[in-house]
């Protein structure tokens, strides 16, 4: 795979360890960021959403586990946990937190990168192609790849039922869904839900993308159905 373009960052407070891994990533054509405190490693990765987090388990500010915890609520940014304690308790709490993989101090450099590259792999497409899957409308834009949102180039956070509906309403834009339509794509069994729950997620959908939520230009009400996302034509 190809590396470049690919922003890493590094939330790790003991500095020699993280300009060592710096150093490699950029070494095979990743670009990293070093961040040694906890509070600030979370607003670094709120901020520019990288393709891949390296966190270290302990830190100053607010720890691993709670970073990842945190990041998961918003975001499915992969996360390789790199911390110096070996309990089996802590790689089964990182993992159970989001964590894609757990690597142990004292670690190899190479190893340590090749596991960044086999993580890519498996949840990134190229830079080149990254383009494909991008849901935009006007000044909207979705990416499914890296379960981000953005008005108007400013990243918006949504909980994860959030996201999920705008992108089932983005894909289709025109097609009038009913709640059950929409309730399907989130439950098993609509049936034990109530459907007035589909209403209270695009209020909260519309605070957040709608310049005037109160007139929406995105996300339309059809009386006495449902929703239908606005045809970009209409938008631009």
């Amino acid at each position: 795979m190809t590396q470049q373009g690919y922003q890493i960052l590094i939330v790790e407070d003991d500095r020699n360890t993280a300009s060592l891994v710096a150093t490699y990533l950029e070494k095979e054509g990743f670009l990293a960021r070093i961040e040694t405190d906890g509070r600030k490693g979370l607003a670094a990765a709120q901020k520019i959403y990288p393709d891949l987090i390296i966190l270290d388990l302990m830190l100053p500010g607010i720890d691993g586990l709670e970073i990842c915890r945190r990041l998961r609520h918003e975001s499915n940014i992969p996360i390789l946990m790199l911390t110096a304690r070996e309990e089996e308790i802590d790689r089964v709490l990182g993992f159970s937190l989001g964590a894609d993989d757990y690597v142990v101090k004292p670690f190899s450099p190479r190893e340590l990168v090749e596991r960044v590259k086999a993580i890519l792999r498996r949840t990134q497409t190229s830079p080149s192609l990254i383009d494909s899957g991008i849901l935009r409308c006007g000044n909207l834009q979705l990416d499914p790849k890296k379960y981000k949102v953005t008005l108007a180039d400013q990243v918006v956070k949504l909980t994860s039922s959030e996201f999920k509906l705008l992108q089932a309403l983005m894909e289709a834009p025109g097609r009038v869904f009913s709640r059950g339509d929409l309730l399907q794509k989130f439950y098993d069994h609509e049936d034990a839900v109530v459907d007035r729950v589909i209403d209270v997620h695009i209020n909260k959908l519309r605070q957040k993308i709608e310049p005037d939520p109160a007139q929406p230009i995105y996300i339309e009400t059809v009386r006495g159905f449902g929703y239908r996302f606005c045809e970009t034509e209409k938008i631009l």
